[in-house]
């Protein structure tokens, strides 16, 4: 909306202040500044408000609005003076307004940083959040103009404004004067403000998907006049799903004597239809869709399932097409799923909704499914089918204009009915948003996702989003460091889901082996320890294993206090008469079933080969009922078996148990490392949880959890099958690395408090806002050797200098004022940390041998001129190693490690975290690369000290998450020594931090 010839030319229309919102009941709106075309619109609301509204706004009968005050509520400066309206089909719901004011209460300009503001929201959208969003947004307006304070006053009768502000988290004053209650509100955000922001963008974000899945009518717009065709489909499959609520076939073309179709009420309009519609599902040519949007707000339509093609797949056109799609919709208080998706289900007893193009409606489960792919989709619904397992809720959102995968996690993290959450993504639209709600979401419940498109550097079509420009390999880990299963395939996807969704986590590595075949334990033995796991030496029942046998031996290792976890082989057992029997699964499973059943509470799965109906019917002898909620059991110590085995254990090579350090895993091959802040395992603590996401076992919980609470036993969940043990390992892998983040994540990290007292945050923000300011180039600077060593300096991070050395008398000159022995190296960027090219002398002794080096390095690599040498004093001899910070537009900042030289660059052995980095993080970043022994003391070398590299990081974590202008920075080389560390080398770049779409008021994104 464009500023109109009154509005002062310096103080344009600040459209970046426009933003959808999901309001308290799911429904959206459109925030935005009041302008002087909004007369009439500001004059209906009013119209629309009741005398009591009116009354609690200005303290006294204000039937209308005289034209003195339309004129003053429309003009503004968008400074000092500022109104915002929430809309809905292009009407005012709601408005808020400031007046910047000074110390006595008189209107004013800057420096004044305190305005007054004043609400008013429509009488039949109280209770919807109106007053909340707008408080938020006009606190944003506000902070970004100078003001640091409002104030308001409200009549003690007014409790619902009085609480708006209460609620809002932020810290406030209230006093009770000349009849009315005066509250001033610091507008700094708080960790409580931030909190209820997001708490409320959670539910209601999550009531938006409700209630697209828990819609009480459906119209399906386009259902043709013949079998056949999309919207028909659609049609029948929500007939066949047995759908409860109320269904609308709708189509312009249909005969005006036509009744029903299909049994259900045929209409040419949804303006027909006597009742509320609450879901439409679009099925029309894309250049009719705008008319069906339209039709369907106009009749007050909740949401849309768009199945129609042609939009941003299409390219540039399309894509347009489609952002008037979504705005068209929002302005209706509409989401949509799609354009170009396959459809929603929701298989709640008391729903039953298939609005989408599968044929068959899966069965009833406890898994939650989100595809940004039809086809992906189709594929995923398959496999789940074929093996047994059901779905919670389904979501196919095709090009994904509206809702995302972002959507799907907030209402997963409620959802009752949904134990693990399963994505199949090819684009993250806000991955910072993303990683935060998986985190959030895997602490209560398993996520596991499927990352499409990882190495074309390109979205796919029909994607609109941000191009992130961190590796695929990058990204996976901050998937990891946000609890994220992250899996290849969709098979493995299945796979790790059937798991996950039926079995209790494992409160260790240990696995137990048992099965009638030798050679399938071996694999499955092997398996386990290419995956990282501790497997036991398979036990061999042999192939006259009965079913008993099976149950029998299932049930002994369930009791047994040194496994975690039991894997069971299976092969067709052989007949009395010698031929093998491809065996009656039924038998099988139910014995195997039974043995769970009595069994303490460790994942079982199956690994099977060609024993016909065994995965049906453990599926269907499972339950798939939510388990009673259970509490978890003592840490202990592995204790030895109390029975014997059935069967003789089969030989296997000795496995060794990888070192620990307080609950991080020491890479294998090293030393003990030095203790890090990590939580131990066996004495991690966890708030238990419903359903197959509880943990239990022996590293489970302290014995004061244990001894004030009572165990409970679940009922058993499915038992997973697989054809092929590495399908089965991989899973339980997945699952063992999961359950050891939960119990992690259940007491956080911290950023230890020793770092403020050598950290001078003014101070380095001042030689940034300098540095800036002399920048040549609007988009930021490099800084100079000195320079990033002033600014690491205000961290703690102290960088050996450097003395240029531009011919051989500088460099004896500047060897003598730092002190021999010293290393002679280049700095040309072509040149630059690459020693195997020859540019780096070590060790230099004496005036004569570095002049020997200096005619050395310029006969063989260049002029000094071209080499830039500098001379540095030596550093005590450790490993060298890099230490990077960066700001990616989409994902966010950064913290890399990895070890120095070209073997780990060409490896990609780095290891990435988000910031801001915990004591944590800093111990598992370092500790995650492959080449970690190194550090540990790796074939009898001296350990280094890692504590001091886990400072460092935690320093330069907090250095870019305090000055987001400080978008990248490089310590290399870092030589870390037995005792110490030295960094050696460091660059910094500045520039204008990018914007960032996870902080300030809530807001739909806009792809």
């Amino acid at each position: 909306m464009e500023p109109t010839p009154e509005q002062s030319p310096h103080h344009a229309y600040p459209d970046h202040w426009e933003a959808d919102v999901v309001l308290r009941d799911g429904g959206t709106a459109r925030i935005r500044p009041i302008t002087t075309d909004d007369a009439e619109r500001l004059v209906s609301f009013y119209e629309q408000v009741s005398d009591e509204s009116k009354y609690y706004r200005f303290f006294a009968p204000y039937p209308r609005l005289s034209d003195r005050d339309v004129h003053r509520f429309t003009h503004h400066d968008y400074v000092d003076r500022v109104g915002l309206a929430v809309t809905i089909g292009g009407e005012f719901i709601g408005t808020v307004r400031y007046d910047r004011i000074d110390d006595t209460g008189r209107p004013a300009s800057a420096p004044a940083d305190e305005a007054e503001v004043a609400f008013l929201v429509q009488d039949a959208h109280q209770g919807r959040g109106v007053a909340s969003a707008l408080l938020e947004h006009i606190a944003a307006v506000a902070r970004e103009r100078g003001i640091r304070r409002f104030a308001a006053e409200v009549l003690p009768a007014n409790n619902k404004m009085i609480k708006v502000f209460r609620d809002g988290g932020y810290t406030q004053r209230r006093s009770f004067e000349d009849g009315s209650v005066h509250l001033t509100l610091d507008l700094e955000p708080t960790e409580k403000s931030l909190a209820v922001q997001r708490g409320r963008e959670q539910r209601a974000e999550a009531r938006s998907v409700q209630r697209l899945l828990a819609p009480g009518s459906v119209a399906v717009i386009g259902t043709g006049r013949t079998p056949g065709g999309v919207g028909r489909t659609v049609l029948r499959n929500l007939l066949a799903a047995g759908y409860t609520g109320r269904t609308y076939a709708v189509n312009r073309a249909f005969d005006e004597g036509l009744a029903t179709l299909d049994g259900v009420p045929a209409h040419r309009s949804l303006g027909e239809i006597d009742e509320q519609v609450d879901l439409a599902v679009i099925a029309v040519p894309a250049h009719r869709v705008p008319e069906a949007v339209a039709d369907c707000g106009e009749h007050g339509v909740q949401g849309l399932v768009v199945l129609s093609a042609g939009y941003a797949e299409r390219g540039a056109e399309g894509r347009e097409l489609q952002r008037e799609l979504v705005r068209q919709a929002r302005s209706y208080g509409m989401r949509i799923i799609g354009p170009n998706a396959f459809g929603i289900i929701n298989t709640a007893e008391t729903v039953r909704l298939n609005a989408s193009l599968a044929p068959e409606s899966p069965a009833r489960g406890r898994i939650g499914l989100f595809t940004q792919s039809g086809a992906i989709g189709i594929a995923l619904l398959s496999g789940l089918h074929r093996r047994g397992a059901g779905l919670s809720s389904f979501i196919s959102a095709g090009n994904r204009a509206d809702v995302s995968g972002n959507d799907f996690l907030q209402y997963s993290f409620e959802d009752p009915d949904t134990d693990v959450a399963l994505l199949y993504l090819e684009s993250l639209g806000n991955p910072r948003k993303f990683t935060r709600l998986a985190r959030r979401t895997a602490a209560v419940k398993p996520v596991v996702v499927v990352k499409g498109a990882r190495h074309s550097g390109t979205n796919p079509p029909g994607h609109a989003v941000p191009v992130s420009r961190i590796p695929d390999t990058t990204v996976s880990a901050l998937m990891r460091q946000a609890g994220v299963i992250r899996v290849d395939t969709v098979t493995e996807m299945v796979d790790a889901g059937l798991l996950l969704a039926g079995q209790p986590l494992p409160a260790g590595p240990r696995v137990a082996i048992l099965g009638n075949s030798e050679s399938l334990g071996l694999l499955t033995y092997d398996a386990c320890l290419a995956e990282g796991l501790r497997p036991r030496p398979p036990i061999d029942l042999t192939t006259a294993a009965s079913p008993q046998d099976f149950r029998d031996a299932l049930a002994e290792a369930l009791a047994d206090g040194t496994c975690d976890a039991v894997i069971v082989t299976a092969i067709p057992w052989v007949g009395e008469n010698g031929e093998a029997e491809t065996g009656d699964g039924q038998v099988l499973a139910e014995a195997l079933t039974k043995a769970v059943a009595g069994g303490s509470a460790k994942p079982v799965a199956v690994v099977h080969v060609e024993i016909g109906g065994l995965a049906e019917a453990l599926a269907a002898a499972s339950s798939t009922a939510a388990p009673r909620p259970r509490t978890v059991t003592p840490a202990a110590q592995p204790r030895a078996a109390t029975t014997a085995t059935t069967a003789p254990a089969t030989t296997a090579p000795a496995t060794t148990a990888p070192a620990t350090t307080a609950g991080t895993p020491a890479p294998q091959g090293a030393a003990p490392a030095p203790a890090a802040p990590a939580t131990p395992e066996a004495a991690t603590t966890f708030e238990a949880t419903t359903g197959p996401g509880a943990t239990t076992g022996p590293e489970a919980a302290t014995s004061h959890e244990a001894a004030t609470s009572q165990e409970a036993t679940p009922r058993p969940g499915r038992i997973p099958a697989y054809p092929a043990a590495e399908r089965a390992v991989r899973a339980l892998a997945e699952a063992v690395k999961y359950a050891r983040w939960r119990r992690q994540a259940a007491v956080p990290g911290k950023i230890p408090e020793f770092l403020d007292d050598t950290i001078d945050e003014a101070g380095a923000a001042a030689l940034i806002e300098a540095q800036l300011a002399t920048a040549p180039d609007p988009r930021g600077r490099p800084l100079s050797h000195d320079e990033a060593r002033e600014l690491l300096g205000q961290y703690g991070i102290d960088v050996r200098p450097t003395l240029p050395a531009p011919d051989p008398e500088a460099a004896v000159a500047a060897a003598a004022r730092l002190g021999y022995p010293v290393a002679l190296k280049t700095t040309a960027p072509h040149l630059r940390h690459r020693a195997d090219l020859g540019g780096v002398r070590l060790d230099v002794a004496d005036e004569e041998a570095l002049r020997r080096a200096y005619g050395e390095l310029t006969d063989l690599l260049g002029k000094p001129a071209e080499l830039l040498p500098v001379v540095q004093a030596m550093a005590p001899r450790g490993v060298d190693t890099v230490v990077r910070a960066s700001i990616d537009a989409a994902a966010g900042a950064i913290l890399s490690f990895g070890l120095a030289g070209a073997p780990s660059e060409l490896l990609g052995d780095t290891a990435h975290r988000l910031v801001p980095a915990t004591d944590r993080d800093a111990a598992e970043l370092i500790r995650s690369i492959r080449a970690a022994p190194v550090l540990f003391g790796w074939r009898g070398s001296a350990p280094v000290d890692t504590a001091a590299l886990e400072e460092l990081l935690l320093r330069l974590s907090r250095l870019v998450d305090d000055h987001p202008e400080v978008v990248s920075v490089a310590l290399e080389p870092v030589v870390v020594a037995p005792q110490g560390l030295t960094v050696l080398g460091a660059s910094v770049r500045l520039a204008p931090p990018p914007a960032r779409s996870d902080v300030g008021p809530r807001r739909l994104p806009n792809y």
